[in-house]
């Protein structure tokens, strides 16, 4: 099968679902549940992700120390607080203002254990 006929098959596979999505009934919540399980997939992915990274690199992580393993764990909670509120921080501006504010908390804090990282 050539390449231009995988392309078209797959652009009618799209078509195919948005056409079901918008015209059956029901299908837009169909949708909503499909989103869903593939949100948790990815949040599944990226605990594993992590996991993955502490099992592999733990003898370093406890090599800085508890202040700056701290500020690591600390910085990367802080980072997934802005990832989830960040639409309703968003809908004021003082709102807005401290999500940039905790940014640049989180930016220093992980700069702050990289630079203690490679001091050694």
């Amino acid at each position: 099968m050539s390449e231009q006929l995988k392309t078209v098959r797959n652009v009618a596979i799209i078509l195919a679902i948005a056409a079901a999505v918008y015209f059956i009934p029901g299908g837009g919540r169909a949708a909503s549940t499909f989103e869903a399980a593939l949100w948790a997939v990815f949040g599944l992915g990226l605990g594993y992700l992590g996991l993955r990274m502490y099992r592999e690199h733990h003898v370093a992580m406890h090599g800085l120390g508890d202040y700056h393993r701290g500020l690591l764990y600390g910085a990367v909670a802080l980072a997934v607080f802005e990832w989830v509120g960040r639409s309703r921080m968003w809908q004021t501006g003082t709102g807005e203002l401290a999500w940039f504010v905790l940014l640049g908390v989180v930016v220093y804090s992980l700069l702050a254990v990289y630079r203690r990282w490679r001091a050694y």
